[in-house]
């Protein structure tokens, strides 16, 4: 059976820049929403929740992330009609879904941490300029 390049895009093929796949790949791959999905691992959330479990995200990247996890159906954003507004972010069933795999990542990061700073500390030794090289060497 002979498929055509359009269903190889269909069926996905994150590859290929016009796979729809790459876009989720893209999202699910941000630190942020690894981040988000981590702080949202046993429930809801408020936003400045969020903010403060989440060190170093601004408010900005922050409702950049949710809205793009709600508009990919990850996360679901619930607005009580309190006084004041309360507004909460939780893992939808495909959200949930993500939590092995990104804790598989957070892991292998803990597991591998002290071999990837010590290559990290060799390659930037190793690639230091020396003291008495100037940028007219380069």
């Amino acid at each position: 059976m002979v498929t055509t390049q359009d269903e190889l895009v269909l069926r996905g093929s994150p590859y290929r820049a016009d796979c729809p796949t790459r876009h989720i790949l893209d999202r699910i791959g941000d630190r942020w929403t690894v981040l988000i999905v981590g702080a949202l691992w046993d429930g809801s959330a408020r936003f400045s929740e969020l903010r403060r479990r989440i060190e170093g995200v601004s408010q900005k990247m922050l409702t950049q992330t949710l809205r793009g996890l709600e508009r990919d159906g990850i996360v679901r954003r619930t607005v009580h009609p309190e006084v004041p507004v309360r507004v909460e972010y939780t893992l939808t069933e495909a959200g949930r879904t993500l939590r092995e795999p990104l804790r598989a990542l957070q892991e292998w990061s803990i597991a591998h941490f002290d071999h990837v700073s010590a290559s990290q500390e060799a390659y930037d030794h190793a690639n230091r300029p020396s003291p008495d090289s100037t940028d007219r060497d380069k």
